[in-house]
């Protein structure tokens, strides 16, 4: 734990939240790293910051303006590897740029020239969106590691994944040469975690395409693309990412973990909006009377009334 109030003559911690700009943050991006890693550039648009402090280590892929929205303006990762005494590996990227860079392959490529990973007994790749496809393409470089994927994908070549029409710029992007097609890229890994909303179809298909027995489903229904966003809210996410990095994340754990959506608004508000869309009026009474049981909550009291007046009208 770093002290607050450092002793005597000693120069205080340099702070990324101190950034004003791009620019400052890149800065003291490069003063925290001097001691414990590095940070530096991979290419114009993406940079490497390695924290070494345990033989555990937490890989994730995160976007510079997303960094710089957190508080302290730290990468997502390491908050949770600073908790956990670990170390931690983010590459950064300026901008959706689905990591697909000459300059991270190279970079990878040295990682595995040098035995980097020989040197930790566990390592987690994680990311979520085309992040998560990093996770999954970047982790063939370290084999045995864990990956925890958040609504993955699985290429963006149209004619593996033509039938994804949501981000058609990354189409012009190649993700045919190294590091691309992601299924292919977790055979050597240890185990793999897809976390997806299977009512999303393109999610539910790409992670479809990763066939291997070691890859394991965690459905996150009615969530669309905001299950990063829940799960920081449910305080999960740190607790999912470590439970992976320690090798105790099961099917039978995460059902546990997830029973905290039943208190969880936003998938609630999501499950009524499914189950009413459907017709299913006595469920969604059901549904109602369950949340205004246990919750206060004057929407789904006031849709239940509602509900209940329809039934007994005869609607």
């Amino acid at each position: 734990m770093v002290d607050t109030i450092p002793p005597t003559g000693a120069d205080a911690p340099v702070d990324a939240s101190a950034a004003t700009d791009r620019e400052g943050w890149l800065s003291l991006m490069e003063e925290i790293s001097e001691d414990s890693g590095y940070f530096e550039p991979l290419g114009t648009r993406h940079w490497a910051f390695f924290h070494d402090e345990s033989p555990t280590i937490i890989v994730t892929f995160e976007q510079l303006d997303d960094i710089r929205a957190q508080p302290g303006q730290m990468p997502r990762g390491h908050a949770v590897a600073l908790a956990q005494g670990w170390s931690h590996l983010c590459i950064v990227s300026d901008g959706p740029s689905w990591y697909r860079d000459p300059a991270i392959y190279g970079y990878f490529d040295r990682l595995v020239d040098d035995a980097f990973f020989e040197d930790f007994d566990r390592v987690l790749f994680y990311g979520t969106g085309q992040a998560g496809y990093a996770a999954c393409a970047y982790a063939v470089t370290a084999p045995g590691s864990t990956v925890l994927a958040i609504s993955p994908r699985a290429t963006q070549d149209p004619a593996h994944a033509g039938w994804d029409r949501r981000t058609p710029g990354a189409r012009r992007l190649d993700f045919t040469s190294r590091y691309g097609y992601a299924p292919d890229m977790i055979d050597g890994c240890g185990a793999v975690f897809l976390m997806f909303d299977p009512t999303v179809s393109e999610d539910a298909m790409h992670a479809a395409l990763f066939r291997a027995p070691h890859v394991t489903m965690l459905r996150t229904r009615y969530l669309g693309n905001r299950i990063e966003e829940a799960l920081t809210l449910l305080d999960l996410l740190p607790k999912l990412i470590t439970t992976a990095a320690t090798g105790k994340l099961t099917p039978q754990v995460f059902a546990t973990l997830w029973r905290k959506r039943r208190d969880f608004g936003p998938y609630l508000r999501g499950l009524l909006a499914r189950t009413e869309g459907a017709n299913h009026t006595r469920r969604a009474i059901w549904l109602c009377r369950s949340v205004t049981s246990r919750m206060n909550a004057p929407r789904f009291k006031k849709r239940l009334a509602d509900l209940e007046a329809r039934v007994n009208a005869g609607d």
